[in-house]
């Protein structure tokens, strides 16, 4: 699933009404009505919607199938791989980044993120136990001010 930065993805953008979002998509599996909805779509997507009823936030899972079952942008998969890879494949493409409790908040629009519910061993099967490796198992999309609490959108276009 391609991500759109700022946006959203083709399915859910920002601003999209539920009614509309229900429409293309089905109604939730988990949430229906309330401010945050769980869609059975592959990846899963979760829709945080604002007091409007209009999507202030998407979130993608991780599917755990890779390839283009996962969240990609600019080329880079960007959920089921190792976190710090997929910022080091940002960064090099000239996309930067905040660091945040959980993981990184992109200038462009999104953070890419781990609950540690996934370990190293997930991805690699020769990681030990005490690998601390985080594994990428989300990404929210939103403007970067939303995502990090920041006042002003930086600029971060290469």
């Amino acid at each position: 699933m391609l991500i759109i930065p700022g946006h959203g993805v083709d399915l859910v953008k920002i601003g999209d009404r539920r009614s509309d979002v229900e429409e293309r998509v089905g109604p939730p599996h988990h949430g229906p009505g309330g401010e945050r909805a769980v869609y059975d779509t592959s990846p899963m997507l979760v829709v945080t919607y604002a007091e409007d009823d209009t999507v202030e936030l998407v979130e993608i899972s991780y599917s755990g199938e890779g390839g283009d079952a996962e969240a990609h942008y600019a080329g880079v998969q960007l959920t089921h791989r190792f976190l710090d890879d997929v910022v080091a494949d940002l960064q090099a493409l000239g996309y930067t980044s905040t660091p945040s409790d959980i993981g990184h908040d992109f200038h462009a629009g999104f953070a890419v993120w781990s609950m540690r519910s996934l370990w190293a061993g997930d991805l690699d099967p020769a990681a030990g136990e005490d690998d601390r490796r985080a594994v990428a198992e989300g990404v929210s999309v939103a403007p970067y001010a939303h995502l990090s609490g920041a006042e002003e959108e930086p600029s971060d276009r290469p």
